[in-house]
């Protein structure tokens, strides 16, 4: 499935290089892309990946999670 969130505090592109690799390195987690511009990494995750495990491979990285949609 799509998600998309919305994230704080990224500031240049070693920030967005650092989320992708973080959400690439989760079982079950494709197609990452993230847009400094806009705020978001969006990715395809399997059903078994929950919001709380992107969540917390973001906020381990010093951003903020706003929403998972």
């Amino acid at each position: 499935m799509k998600k998309v969130m919305t994230i704080e505090g990224m500031r240049c592109g070693h920030c967005t290089a650092n989320v992708e690799k973080a959400l690439c390195g989760i079982s079950g987690v494709s197609g990452v892309a993230v847009d400094l511009a806009a705020k978001t990494a969006t990715m395809e995750a399997a059903e078994n990946v929950t919001d709380e495990t992107l969540r917390k491979a973001v906020d381990d990285l010093g951003f903020q999670v706003v929403n998972i949609r």
